[in-house]
C-alpha cells in the first residue's frame, strides 16, 4: 500500500513539474509530454515503431536531395545545398503526438552535434490528425515549449500520395534515393542523409534522437 502511495504521489509530482514547464499547451499535450518516457519504453519493449534501416550496400541516389527546395514555415525557401558537408536529419513532426516530446531531444541533438548535423522538421497532419494547427500556431508551440533552433518546414504531407512533399518522396522512393521505399510509419520518423547527399539510415518513431543508434550514425 505504501509503495502504491509513493508511486502515485511521484507520478502526480512528475506531471505537475512537466505541466509547469509547458506553456500554452492543451491538456492533451501536457499528458502526452508527461507520458512520453512510458510510451517509448513500451513501444520499444514490444518492438512497435522501432525499425532501423541502414544503407549497408552504400547505394547512391539517382537524384541529389540537395536539389529539392524546402518551403519554410513563415515563408521563404531553404536551399539544402547550404548543408552540403554536414549530415541532415529529416523528421516528420506533430504537436499532439505521444512522441512530441522528441522536439526536446532533437534540439539537444542539434546543439550537441551542430558541427556535424543539421535537423529539419516537417510538421504534418497525416497520422490521426495530430497536427491540426496552422503554420503560425505550430511555430509558436515549438518555440515556446521546446525552444527549437533548427528549421521548421511549412505544414505538409509526408505519406505516399499524389501530394507527398518532394523531400519525403525522395526519402521513401528507392528509384530516387537508391535503396529505401519505407515512408514514415508515424510522426517522428527520421531519415539521415550524409555529407554527400546519400541516404544512410531510417529510424522509426520509438528510436530516440538521443539514442546510441542515431548518435553513432551521425558521428560516423
Amino acid at each position: 500500500m505504501a509503495l502504491l502511495f509513493v508511486t502515485v504521489l511521484g507520478s502526480i509530482s512528475y506531471f505537475l513539474i512537466v505541466s509547469r514547464n509547458s506553456k500554452d499547451m492543451t491538456g492533451k499535450q501536457k499528458v502526452m509530454k508527461a507520458v512520453y518516457p512510458l510510451i517509448t519504453g513500451l513501444t520499444r519493449l514490444f518492438g512497435k515503431n522501432s525499425d532501423i534501416l541502414e544503407n549497408h550496400d552504400h547505394k547512391t541516389p539517382r537524384r541529389l536531395i540537395f536539389d529539392i527546395p524546402v518551403k519554410l514555415n513563415g515563408g521563404g525557401v531553404l536551399n539544402l545545398h547550404e548543408f552540403a558537408g554536414k549530415k541532415i536529419l529529416f523528421v516528420n513532426t506533430a504537436s499532439d503526438c505521444g512522441y512530441t516530446r522528441q522536439y526536446e531531444e532533437l534540439q539537444q541533438l542539434q546543439t550537441q552535434l551542430a558541427n556535424k548535423l543539421q535537423i529539419i522538421a516537417f510538421p504534418a497532419n497525416d497520422f490521426s490528425e495530430q497536427e491540426k494547427g496552422t503554420d503560425e500556431e505550430i511555430m509558436k508551440f515549438c518555440k515556446m515549449n521546446y525552444g527549437i533552433s533548427f528549421p521548421l518546414a511549412a505544414k505538409t504531407v509526408v505519406i505516399k500520395s499524389t501530394i507527398q512533399n518532394e523531400v519525403f518522396k525522395w526519402l521513401s522512393d528507392k528509384s530516387l534515393n537508391g535503396w529505401n521505399d519505407k515512408a514514415p510509419s508515424w510522426n517522428f520518423s527520421k531519415y539521415l542523409v550524409d555529407e554527400t547527399g546519400k541516404l544512410t539510415h531510417y529510424f522509426d518513431p520509438s528510436v530516440s534522437p538521443l539514442g546510441k543508434e542515431v548518435v553513432e550514425a551521425v558521428q560516423m
